[in-house]
């Protein structure tokens, strides 16, 4: 129990405390080195020892110390201190030092670490490890990668962020909306992962939904007033609600249409459909707002049989002209299928096929199968079973459409 409070409350502090200690110094890739090695003491002394009276002052001070060994270090030891000296000569607040971070601090660095110039999977591992506090190890394991690899990316999304110029401050004002739009995008990523993760034994990593959603509420106290912010939240909770009933003991995979609602978690569904609301009563209607509202409406339905799909489809509609793109075509095959026929949903996926994004994505194999099997095509259904079973690396949804096929 001692080691879960003290890991979850270092996750908490870690974007703090290196947010501090890059704004005073400015060296991004030396401070969060010594953040994460002080992150490394904590979670290994505080459940032994007990929690200090200030943890944030004592991660400031352990970290600000790594920082003066490295520095002391180093060849140029006394250009750097005195460079240092003359920016500030203390290292960090004393331990009982209780002033309130910056609120600032934890967004700009959400900014640093999904700079532009970076790929989407260094924007993904950099945040996870620098604002969401989870060690290289971590964060490999959860992607299925070697630790050394997912070290090595992180250390060149470092080097990238420094050759490229990216300050800790926040982006002046006409840039500022298009860089919220790359971290909201980045947090959505690593919902998505977490949730159905794109290949190994598990459909699940919980750690990874539980740092989107945590880091996602951080920006909405920050930004509260942002509706598209609101509504990437509301969907992660509307959808991580259903999460305990999307597989069987054995870990077999359950589709939406047979979940034990009964598993889903009412008070995140409570607490999303809540946010949704006052956002779409308040705020230009934006891409996570619209697809929160067909969670919410999938949520609320006391069966399948009962959820509204015609309502999911117009709001589809409205989904495809505010940010086309083939993955809310395919769901909005699935909806109109359920709402008008099999048929409907089948004429609306041909188009995919010329797509280069999907083509060979196992996505548009299995929703064509599962079309065709409505549609009374038990021999197309099962190639087309088949086909996405090839095509996907998550082994719980391979199993699902091989049995799929197999019933067939």
């Amino acid at each position: 129990m001692a080691q879960a409070v003290a890991e979850d409350l270092v996750r908490e502090l870690a974007p703090q405390v290196l947010g501090t200690l890059v704004r005073r110094y400015g060296q991004f890739d030396a401070c969060e080195d010594a953040v994460q090695e002080a992150l490394l003491d904590a979670t290994v002394q505080w459940p032994t020892k007990g929690m200090p009276e200030n943890p944030r002052g004592w991660l400031l001070t352990v970290a600000s110390r790594r920082l003066t060994d490295q520095w002391r270090s180093e060849a140029a030891r006394r250009r750097r201190e005195v460079t240092i000296g003359a920016q500030d000569p203390v290292l960090a607040p004393a331990p009982d030092d209780e002033r309130a971070p910056d609120s600032d601090d934890t967004l700009a660095l959400l900014f640093l670490c999904c700079h532009p110039t970076l790929s989407a999977p260094s924007q993904l591992a950099l945040t996870l490890r620098a604002v969401g506090g989870l060690t290289t190890a971590q964060i490999a394991s959860a992607f299925l990668v070697p630790e050394a690899t997912m070290a090595q990316r992180i250390s060149r999304a470092k080097q990238r962020i420094k050759a490229a110029g990216g300050s800790f401050a926040m982006p002046p004002q006409p840039e500022l909306a298009a860089r919220l739009r790359v971290v909201l995008h980045v947090l959505y990523l690593i919902f998505n992962e977490g949730y159905t993760a794109t290949s190994g034994p598990d459909l699940h990593h919980g750690e990874l939904t539980a740092e989107a959603i945590r880091l996602t509420r951080v920006v909405h106290r920050l930004l509260p007033d942002d509706g598209e912010v609101a509504g990437l939240l509301a969907l992660m909770l509307l959808t991580e609600a259903r999460r305990a009933a999307r597989t069987r003991p054995d870990g077999t995979l359950v589709p939406l249409a047979e979940q034990d609602r009964g598993g889903w978690d009412r008070d995140l569904i409570d607490e999303g459909v809540a946010l949704i609301g006052r956002t779409l009563e308040r705020a230009p209607v934006g891409p996570y707002q619209v697809q929160a509202a067909i969670a919410a409406i999938h949520d609320e339905a006391a069966s399948g049989t009962d959820t509204d799909w015609p309502q999911i489809v117009a709001l589809y509609k409205v989904l495809e002209r505010l940010a086309p793109n083939p993955m809310v075509t395919l769901n909005h095959a699935v909806a109109l299928a359920m709402a008008e026929g099999p048929q409907a949903g089948l004429d609306l996926l041909a188009p995919l096929d010329a797509d280069d994004r999907m083509a060979r994505h196992h996505r548009l194999a299995a929703v064509r199968a599962h079309l065709l099997e409505m549609a009374g095509s038990p021999a197309a259904a099962r190639d087309a079973y088949r086909e996405a079973a090839r095509r996907t690396a998550s082994l719980p949804e391979r199993r699902y459409l091989e049995d799929k096929a197999a019933r067939l």
